[in-house]
């Protein structure tokens, strides 16, 4: 008899963690196992993304203390074999430490957790929570997944994880569907030929990403070298960031257009990618852009960013928050002297070479 898999995620709204979540989910449910998703709220951007032979079942609390009881009326009644749960991961292993289930419970964590406890603003019983979570019930999940080395040490200063339930599993980015889409036709008038270059951001509008920095960095390119930027996503930063374009005289040539479900075209594209964050896990749309053949820069962030360009070897890594250093990297990226990573490097990212080592961890079966 087939095992049967689920996936717990917070919504299917337009994260890089929830992305990453249902790729499994449908690589799972295509090797022939019975595949369900359980999410708590209904934001469903990916939800036509999701392949028809998985079921969805939303939670839809209207408080957060009804997400642990109702995810434990599910997993009682189903009773799988497995669960991997991303990002937020304490609902699955609370459910298990209380309801005893032989369910083999499997968390991801797509952050560097110490560093976004650090800087995330809560009140003092939510960090006391976030805390106890950590420490009290992460080292009962049967495996615990670190989406980059950098991850992996950054969640051990939170909690106690036993060595042998800690994996490092890079993301599952890269796959012909990909490419695909970063061939599609993209009709935005900046994108035409004979068009100054674009610099492009993708990810949501929050402080974490740090487009403020992309954009006081941009307004000092902009100085010596005709340029445009694009920033994709949407958040709750917008009104800022659309501020400070203002005050920096450079709105005419800033565009915000919000989410676009397939950034890679504007990849393909652009002249050069910037990733601007002060921490990530894993950013898949660092490896998204390398892989449409994009130049790029980031920050040397916590997080994956100086993995996945092999410590400056294919592309250029510059500091938090520097701007002028940002800057330079720009104008040196648009003279054509960053080369592109080579498609051996982005094997590690495959989907299905991933993806299985997902399903395998999920199984016990993982080495």
């Amino acid at each position: 008899m087939q095992l049967r898999l689920a996936f717990f995620l917070p919504s299917l709204g337009g994260g890089g963690a929830e992305r990453v979540m249902v790729t499994l989910a449908n690589y799972c449910a295509e090797r022939g196992f019975p595949t369900e998703m359980i999410v708590v709220k209904e934001w469903t951007t990916y939800l036509n993304e999701v392949a028809p032979t998985i079921p969805v079942e939303f939670l839809r609390p209207t408080r957060r203390i009804q997400i642990t009881p109702r995810l434990a009326r599910i997993m009682r009644a189903r009773r799988f074999d497995a669960l991997l749960s991303s990002p937020r991961n304490f609902p699955p292993l609370l459910v298990k430490r209380t309801c005893f289930l032989p369910t083999r419970v499997v968390v991801r964590e797509a952050i560097s957790a110490s560093v976004e406890f650090a800087q995330t603003k809560r009140s003092f019983k939510e960090r006391v929570a976030v805390r106890l979570g950590y420490r009290f019930l992460y080292p009962y999940a049967d495996a615990v997944v670190a989406v980059s080395k950098d991850a992996a040490r950054s969640l051990l200063q939170m909690s106690p994880i036993p060595t042998h339930k800690l994996h490092v599993i890079y993301n599952p980015v890269v796959s012909p569907e990909l490419y695909e889409k970063a061939n599609a036709p993209l009709d935005h008038p900046w994108f035409q030929p004979h068009q100054p270059a674009v610099i492009l951001g993708v990810g949501r509008h929050h402080p974490q990403k740090g487009f403020d920095t992309l954009l006081r960095a941009f307004a000092l390119v902009r100085e010596h070298v005709p340029a445009r930027l694009v920033i994709l996503g949407e958040g709750p930063e917008r009104p800022n960031l659309e501020r400070l374009a203002a005050e920096l005289g450079v709105a005419a040539d800033v565009d915000m257009p919000g989410f676009d479900p397939n950034p890679f075209r504007y990849m393909k594209r652009a002249g050069v990618f910037v990733l601007s964050s002060r921490y990530e896990g894993l950013p898949n749309v660092l490896i998204q852009a390398m892989a449409c053949g994009c130049p790029v820069i980031s920050t040397d962030c916590p997080g994956g960013s100086s993995e996945i360009l092999d410590d400056g070897r294919y592309g250029v890594l510059v500091p938090v928050d520097d701007v002028e250093a940002m800057a330079r990297a720009i104008t040196y990226a648009l003279a054509g002297q960053v080369a592109p990573a080579p498609a051996k490097w982005l094997e590690q990212y495959q989907v299905e070479r991933v993806a299985e080592q997902y399903l395998q961890l999920m199984l016990g079966q993982h080495r």
